[in-house]
């Protein structure tokens, strides 16, 4: 059994003359897992997987600057220098910023190119929890973004002066946060490809499902971790934006996602819908 988690020693990986930021090193890996997975599923689908490297070439940086800027303008102290906020290899990456730019990208790509846009968000968006499940594991060598004090056996360690500036100067575990969401990432990409292949709810809504469960585990992180975060009526805000954001996804689920489409066919890169007989056209 474990003691404890223990963190890297360094945020750097040295490869000869080559070195590498861990944290970097880890975004990329989930992206190339993510693209990966994406044209398996769009290709299974009779789509050509190379029209899922030009929605990535697009969304994945626009994803990353959303991210980059949805973290300076929510939870960045200005104090710290003008140019901290480029220092993306340091951390600072928000999530919810990075999942709306990137979204709003690929849909443009998706139109350009001519597309189905609900088929090909059905293929895409279970390689998003699974991008961001390697991904956080970033925040493992950053020693970042961790819990509460907690001596489970699954607590992962803390170097002393991170600890102190964290307000507990004599505690070394802490609750290991991006575990506990890199987990929670894995379980919900593996949910969102098995109700796909129900077929149960309307084409192009597999993604209002993703940020539904998505910001269910981040509402309960948020009370968890014990990072410096911007407090809004004393709530943390991203607290604030989990529960919009759940708030939009269910209202979406509940009124639209239960309709299933009538010329559903399981997907592919053209879709013929068929009305029932009697109805016209609106």
């Amino acid at each position: 059994m474990f003691a404890s988690i223990p963190s890297p020693s360094s945020s750097v990986i040295d490869l000869g003359p080559l070195t590498l930021r861990a944290y970097g090193l880890m975004i990329a890996l989930g992206v190339v897992a993510g693209v990966w997975l994406a044209q398996k599923r769009w290709a299974e689908r009779d789509g050509d997987p190379d029209d899922v490297a030009s929605i990535a070439m697009w969304a994945v940086p626009a994803g990353l600057l959303g991210a980059r800027f949805y973290h300076v303008l929510t939870d960045w102290r200005f104090d710290e220098g003008w140019l901290e906020p480029f220092k993306i290899w340091e951390g600072g990456l928000g999530i919810p910023g990075g999942i709306a730019a990137g979204v709003f990208a690929a849909m443009l790509i998706i139109k350009k190119k001519g597309l189905s846009q609900p088929d090909v968000f059905d293929a895409l968006v279970p390689a998003l929890p699974l991008a961001q499940a390697i991904g956080r594991w970033g925040n493992w060598f950053n020693q970042e973004l961790f819990g509460g004090p907690s001596d489970l056996p699954w607590a992962v360690e803390i170097k002393p002066e991170l600890a102190a500036e964290a307000g507990h100067p004599d505690v070394t575990t802490f609750h290991p946060t991006f575990l506990y969401e890199s987990l929670w990432n894995i379980g919900l990409m593996l949910f969102l490809i098995w109700l796909d292949g129900k077929r149960v709810i309307r084409r192009g809504s597999l993604i209002a499902v993703y940020v539904l469960g998505y910001l269910t585990a981040r509402l309960w992180l948020e009370t968890v971790r014990i990072d410096p975060a911007t407090d809004v009526g004393g709530v943390r805000i991203n607290i604030w934006m989990s529960l919009i954001g759940m708030a939009a996804a269910g209202g979406w689920l509940f009124w639209k996602g239960r309709e299933v489409d009538s010329g559903d066919t399981g997907g592919g890169v053209e879709q013929v819908e068929v009305a029932p007989p009697g109805d016209g056209v609106s």
